[in-house]
């Protein structure tokens, strides 16, 4: 059975392996890039990276000194129970993690500049939620850092223009943020629906695993195209050069108004934290993204 006392416990464990482990994917990656970086500063860089993230995990203590705002994603059964238990229980699991990892408080109101102190405020944690088939829910832990999120960009493009046209505006994007979001970093890009959908997929997509490219082979390819120009640029990791900016391109897309073509871009950066799990009927989980316990 499904209750909220198991779906705190739950999350507090999400946010701690979210903030303190990386996933897999994410680590293979970063030392594929340290071994193929041709950069003495480069390859610097990303042993120190490497060197962090194994502290990290070996201590249980945070990857990054900016744990994020609080995000959490769930896929919810059409046929689950307890689904109304999971505002409460996410805003109580936030205000543990925040005491119990640490976090840092990162929930400020924007109009008195007050620090909530326990990373909770109005729609914050905030909750993405998808109706999907079934009875199980899964659900993602998703602390994003203010460094990669400041740099996000959306835009209207001219129809016409295309793919070529969104090429360009991804390219321009990553050139302009330049060491900002902390490269290497893995770039979601939206495209189609609306500006706020358009940016909604753009997100949606850095969840997806580095060693999944999109189903459809046309834009797996368009993915790849965009990752070998992006990684041409020089920015390097941690914007002191090299040739490994980006670790991965990854785009979602909807289908769009004959006379609008929203195009959005979404950074994240080399500490890219998430942790997934999926909650049966019973109320037993299984996590997917790490080895647990």
């Amino acid at each position: 059975m499904i209750t909220s006392e198991k779906i705190e416990d739950l999350a507090v464990t999400l946010l701690k392996l979210a903030v303190t482990e990386l996933p897999p994917d994410i680590k293979e990656a970063l030392k594929r890039a340290y071994e193929t970086e041709t950069s003495e500063s480069g390859k610097t860089q990303l042993q120190a990276i490497l060197e962090n993230v194994e502290y990290a995990e070996k201590t249980r203590t945070p990857i990054c000194q900016d744990t994020g705002t609080i995000i959490f994603y769930i896929k919810a059964g059409a046929q689950a129970k307890g689904l109304e238990l999971f505002e409460e229980a996410l805003r109580k699991a936030t205000i543990r993690a925040t005491k119990e990892i640490p976090l840092r408080p990162n929930a400020v109101n924007p109009f008195t500049q007050k620090n909530s102190g326990d990373n909770t405020g109005r729609f914050i944690p905030y909750i993405h939620w998808k109706i999907v088939p079934g009875e199980e829910i899964e659900i993602t832990a998703f602390p994003k850092g203010g460094g990669s999120e400041n740099v996000c960009v959306s835009g209207m493009l001219v129809p016409g223009e295309g793919v070529k046209g969104l090429k360009r505006f991804v390219v321009d994007a990553v050139m302009k943020a330049g060491s900002k979001p902390c490269p290497p970093n893995i770039i979601g890009v939206g495209i189609g629906g609306g500006a706020d959908i358009s940016m909604k997929l753009a997100k949606e997509a850095l969840l997806r695993p580095l060693n999944q490219p999109n189903p459809d082979p046309e834009i797996a390819k368009l993915e790849q195209e965009l990752y070998e120009a992006l990684n041409m640029i020089g920015t390097g990791p941690m914007g002191l050069g090299g040739k490994t900016t980006v670790l991965g391109v990854h785009i979602e897309y909807a289908h769009r108004h004959p006379a609008s073509y929203p195009a959005a871009v979404a950074f994240q950066c080399w500490a890219a934290r998430k942790a997934t799990a999926k909650i049966f009927p019973d109320g037993t989980y299984e996590i997917l993204t790490h080895k647990y316990p």
